[in-house]
């Protein structure tokens, strides 16, 4: 049976969870439906879940849908759990983006579309909660075409919008303007439809369909979740209009793992994606001594233990305990890449009993597991564990689930900004082997430069790739982007080009009819311990930049509440960079720091009488003015030539 990887994706309580728990009550799955004011829904099976009403950690259940099997992946919708959308992203065949018909296109919303678009994911829009009070027709679908794309198709209207009755209306052949529009996506059809007195209905939902398959039209279903109107019609155009997986089953193995968790006896269970191929148990991953001891593939509101998972499902995956979560298995079909923005916060946590700092460390390796985007690293000198953030609800998850999970209390200290550095000029070092002061066995010659915006770290040699064995010059590599974690001022240093420019080694030797001598021929250790040395100096005679996040802001206000508001604007930094007024409603546009964000969310309610709506994300970074911001720094500073050396060599 062709398979379907289904995902639904909204902007928080825009009613994503509500419409799983529909779909799989119309398909059988379920005999009653769950809410999420009431903690009973099928996909948020986390206590944390049930209990805050959001959902977490994305959520496989499958069910079979006319003539085929859907895999739906139920996401959360809160953007302080982006990172975990963002695994989910590489799997899908097609996707439910829905929108509420209240709320309307939010934050979320848009950054959501704007990567399904990116990927060509096939995407229908379903307008839920069109029995709510408030709800709209025509003023969204402008929004929806205005802020999500304006190649949409709307598959019906509603009778009785913003009332408990209101029904979806399917339109038909006999609906002229709906014939119109399908009849607008191809020339061809234009032409017939202009010269024929048949309508091409049919043809013309043909047309649609292989557009909508290819991403390249959205068709738009409204209805409501809670009250079943308009899902016979979403379901289906989940058949229709968006394409089955794949299913090479003959091919070489090619898998992508979207997530990771333990069993109850702490086991790791791997989710994988089979883009090819057959995974079997008892197979071994060719590049790892791992071999697969389970399988269990999503069939029918369950996961059922199979010997094999074949080419298009996902399926669970027992036995893989060094995978991580992005991992392939077999050949990788596309390349790994992110979507969204990476965090721009971050905080220390802290321990309530001293004892446990070793005990938290492995707690939180565990969850870093789960979501490696919280970044844990260790100060080596101070111990103190640091995690990255998307915001303050993550930080809240983290307390919860750790006390829940580890038995561990915590606190955290202020939560802070993740600023990075650019490099300003170009700047180069090298140290030499057996010329002093180098104490290393080693010769390494860097060079570091500005890269173009995005750009990340590119490394570049400059020496012949034989002139010292391989492993050395991967080591020198590695180094350098792991020296790069921290610049001169303590923060990650991005978008920059590092050229290796001379190296050197001592080959293997020693004294006659002896043993090996360390002492006498060069090892990683000497690469590892000489290259942060030089690359720092480089970097400090070229300079570094320290720029701050900076997040693109939408703010919705009442007119009368414009002087109270932007004087706040200035004083949290926030420019507007442009505005307008649409009835008694001041929209501003423009840029604020990531670091005030969550202070203009706080006092909008008391500015605005909580009319005030705020959306914001990412969106580049700007150089901070006046003195730069330090970090202060988890290793062994190799800027300070003496405190580095006392801890590398013990000697200076």
């Amino acid at each position: 049976m062709p398979v379907l990887n289904l995902g639904i994706l909204a902007h928080v309580d825009a009613g994503k969870t509500s419409l799983t728990e529909r779909l799989l009550f119309a398909a059988g799955i379920i005999d009653e439906i769950g809410r999420v004011d009431d903690g009973n829904t099928q996909t948020d099976s986390m206590a944390l879940e049930r209990r805050r009403g959001i959902t977490i950690k994305s959520a496989v259940v499958s069910f079979t849908m006319a003539d085929r099997t859907v895999n739906l992946i139920d996401t959360p919708g809160h953007p302080d759990f982006i990172a975990e959308v963002e695994r989910v992203l590489g799997v899908l065949d097609g996707a439910v983006l829905v929108v509420s018909a209240v709320e309307g296109v939010q934050a979320q919303t848009r950054i959501l579309m704007r990567v399904l678009q990116r990927l060509r994911i096939p995407t229908l829009i379903f307008v839920n909660k069109v029995d709510r009070g408030g709800a709209r027709y025509d003023g969204l679908l402008t929004d929806i075409a205005a802020k999500l794309s304006p190649s949409i198709v709307p598959m019906g209207s509603v009778m009785d919008i913003g009332a408990r009755a209101a029904r979806a209306v399917p339109f038909g052949v006999d609906d002229v303007d709906f014939v119109e529009r399908l009849v607008e996506l191809d020339d061809e059809l234009t032409a017939a439809y202009l010269s024929s007195s048949d309508i091409p209905y049919g043809r013309a939902l043909s047309t649609l369909a292989a557009r909508s398959r290819c991403g390249l039209v959205h068709p738009v279903f409204f209805g409501s979740a809670i009250t079943g109107a308009g899902i016979d019609a979403l379901t289906e155009g989940i058949t229709s209009f968006l394409p089955v997986a794949s299913e090479d089953a003959d091919a070489p193995v090619s898998g992508t793992v979207f997530k990771v968790e333990r069993g109850p006896a702490g086991e790791k269970i791997a989710y994988v994606r089979m883009h090819a191929g057959t995974l079997r148990v008892r197979d071994r991953l060719p590049d790892g001594d791992d071999k697969v001891t389970g399988i269990a593939v999503f069939a029918d509101g369950a996961s059922v233990l199979q010997p094999a998972v074949t080419a298009g499902r996902i399926a669970k995956v027992w036995g893989l305990n060094g995978i991580r979560i992005g991992d392939v298995i077999g050949s990788p079909t596309v390349a790994a890449e992110h979507y969204f923005s990476p965090p721009t916060l971050e905080t220390v946590v802290l321990p309530a009993r001293s004892g446990e700092r070793g005990t938290l460390r492995a707690a939180l390796d565990q969850l870093a597991e789960q979501d490696p985007l919280i970044d844990v690293r260790q100060d080596e000198i101070r111990r103190e564990i640091t995690v990255s953030l998307y915001g303050e609800v993550q930080k809240e998850v983290i307390q919860a689930t750790l006390a829940e999970e580890f038995g561990l209390d915590v606190s955290f200290r202020e939560t802070t900004t993740i600023n990075v550095e650019r490099v300003v000029g170009a700047g180069a070092a090298v140290e030499i082997i057996h010329v002093a002061p180098n104490p290393f066995l080693a010769t390494v010659g860097l060079r570091i430069e500005p890269g173009p915006v995005d750009s990340g770290v590119r490394y570049r040699l400059d020496v012949e790739l034989g002139s010292m064995p391989y492993a050395f010059m991967k080591t020198v590599e590695d180094s350098v982007r792991e020296t790069l974690s921290q610049g001169l001022y303590g923060w990650r240093v991005i978008d920059c080009v590092v050229t290796m420019t001379q190296s050197g080694y001592s080959p293997r030797q020693s004294h006659m009819h002896q043993k090996f001598d360390k002492s006498m021929s060069s090892t990683g250790a000497d690469f590892r311990g000489l290259t942060p040395l030089v690359l720092m100096s480089a970097l400090a005679s070229a300079g570094t930049r320290v720029h701050e996040p900076i997040h693109r802001y939408q703010l919705e206000i009442p007119a009368e509440s414009f002087a109270a508001v932007l004087p706040v604007l200035v004083q949290l930094r926030a420019a507007p960079l442009t505005s307008s007024i649409s009835g008694r409603t001041h929209v501003l546009n423009g840029d604020i720091p990531a670091a005030a964000v969550h202070g203009l969310e706080r006092r909008l309610p008391s500015l605005t009488s909580g009319e005030g709506v705020l959306e914001a994300a990412f969106d580049h970074y700007r150089p901070i003015p006046g003195a730069a911001p330090n970090r202060a720094r988890w290793d062994h500073n190799p800027l300070s030539r003496k405190e580095y050396l006392l801890h590398v060599l013990r000697r200076v």
